[in-house]
């Protein structure tokens, strides 16, 4: 990777983005931490894979949470190394949806963008409502549709508050999050060690599963825990209107989310699958596996102490993940590119945040939990939609390239690697696509197939006229 050493002044990033087209709206307060942080925060290990933890259980047993978890890692970093040169390239909030825009038109950019608005809303329905079942697990409640309901509720409408009226209050929570994220892993860590393990360390390769299919399509579909985990990761894109040096923590943040995600979640997840005691038990546990895991292992006080902390972190990912989508929402809604846009893109004057995409993206993801049955199709629908985002931008930039050129090349780039690990990435998401939406997901492929073909038919009849696509395009 090369990556030059001397950053700009701050009043040359709002020149750079008006370079691109776009004034600067949005308070720029934060630094390269923070641009990490909130990918960090988003992708969070101890959200997705714990959530999960009961699902790969059943599909696969304790390999999913080895090898799984190394075979999604190696592909993600990929797609994520992608993804941040093109974060260097084009530094605006719109992220994906203009990289698509200026290297493959606005028809590619329009479709990204509403893939990568459905998968926003439909992470952070999985990451609150997950949080809302982890905490009826915890504190003894009846897990009732209405009890779930109303605790996803209140936590949608605390994370919808905040970002209105706190964005230095949010910035501020991202940074703390990160180091809560590791402080809390290294105390699962410490608390399950000394413990000591219920297993050797060749129990971590052992398949086990549940679901009746073959061993293998089992352990493939068991990938979903894995590669829920670890998405959103461009959340340091969409924040990079609100990032000094936008050029070079954008994509550092993106790189380095993921990297030392993979590392701390492959050993906390080791740690933690060592520590089962009964494995057929444990599967038998279904979705409250971990809970109960931790519960038994440590006993009800610290095991129920653990679960909190892990909940808490829960909560801070879902925080992050509201920041991310709202500015995914505004910066499509500033190009026009979504009924009632002048809503949605309008800026709150006193706290200078997306007030509407906010409070908008909050009720979407509360009737999408209403209208889906399955929580790991919830899962899928968001793991798929934002993969599908992530890859078009990557597609669109190795045509330009093969048919045109290089593309412009940011600061911080792969080099002569660059071609190479875009086309695994590609191949990597095709293949992920079609995998997520196999049974037991297939509502996730229902929903996908709807929302694919209620896409074209707007783009067809309306949106291919009206819509004018981003205010800077590349010279051709």
């Amino acid at each position: 990777m090369e990556n030059t050493t001397i950053a700009p002044k701050i009043d040359d990033d709002a020149k750079d983005l008006q370079n691109l087209g776009y004034v600067q709206e949005l308070l720029r307060d934060m630094g390269g931490f923070s641009s990490f942080a909130v990918s960090f925060s988003v992708i969070s290990i101890l959200t997705g894979s714990t959530q999960l933890y009961g699902y790969g259980l059943q599909h696969g047993g304790p390999i999913e949470f080895s090898l799984g978890w190394i075979l999604v890692s190696i592909f993600t970093l990929c797609v994520a190394l992608s993804m941040a040169e093109l974060a260097s390239s084009y530094p605006t909030a719109g992220a994906l949806y203009h990289w698509s825009s200026f290297l493959g038109g606005k028809g590619l950019g329009w479709f990204t963008a509403c893939f990568n608005t459905i998968g926003q809303f439909a992470i952070l329905a999985g990451i609150d409502y997950g949080l809302a079942q982890f905490i009826v697990s915890l504190v003894g409640w009846p897990s009732t549709p209405v009890m779930l309901t109303a605790i996803y509720a209140v936590l949608l409408l605390s994370h919808a508050a905040l970002n209105h009226y706190g964005i230095r209050l949010v910035a501020w929570l991202n940074d703390f999050s990160a180091w809560y994220h590791i402080v809390v892993v290294f105390i699962i860590l410490g608390v399950l060690m000394s413990k000591g393990f219920a297993q050797p360390i060749s129990f971590l390769f052992k398949f086990k599963s549940s679901d009746g299919f073959h061993p293998t399509y089992s352990f493939l579909i068991g990938l979903l825990v894995a590669q829920w985990t670890l998405t959103g990761y461009d959340a340091s894109a969409h924040v990079t209107e609100e990032t000094h040096d936008p050029r070079r923590n954008a994509p550092w943040g993106i790189f380095l989310a993921v990297a030392i995600s993979m590392v701390m979640g492959f050993i906390m997840l080791a740690a933690i699958t060592l520590s089962i005691s009964n494995l057929d038990q444990a599967i038998g546990f279904g979705d409250d596996a971990f809970v109960k895991i931790m519960t038994q292992r440590l006993g009800t006080t610290m095991g129920s102490t653990i679960v909190a902390l892990i909940a808490g972190a829960m909560w801070l990912c879902g925080l992050a993940s509201m920041t991310s989508a709202s500015r995914m929402v505004y910066a499509f809604a500033r190009d026009g590119g979504l009924p009632l846009s002048k809503v949605w893109a309008k800026i709150n004057e006193s706290h200078r945040t997306p007030s509407n995409a906010i409070w908008g993206l909050a009720l979407l993801s509360l009737i999408l939990v209403v209208s889906v049955k399955l929580y790991s199709a919830i899962i899928s629908i968001a793991t798929i939609a934002l993969y599908i985002s992530y890859g078009l931008p990557v597609v669109a930039r190795l045509k330009y390239r093969f048919t045109k050129g290089m593309d412009e090349k940011g600061p911080w780039n792969l080099g002569k690697f660059s071609t190479v690990i875009s086309i695994i990435a590609v191949s990597w998401i095709c293949f992920i696509i079609v995998l997520f939406v196999l049974p037991p997901n297939e509502q996730a492929g229902e929903i996908m197939g709807g929302i694919l073909l209620l896409f074209t038919l707007i783009w067809t009849f309306k949106a291919r006229k009206s819509f004018v696509g981003p205010k800077f395009h590349l010279k051709k």
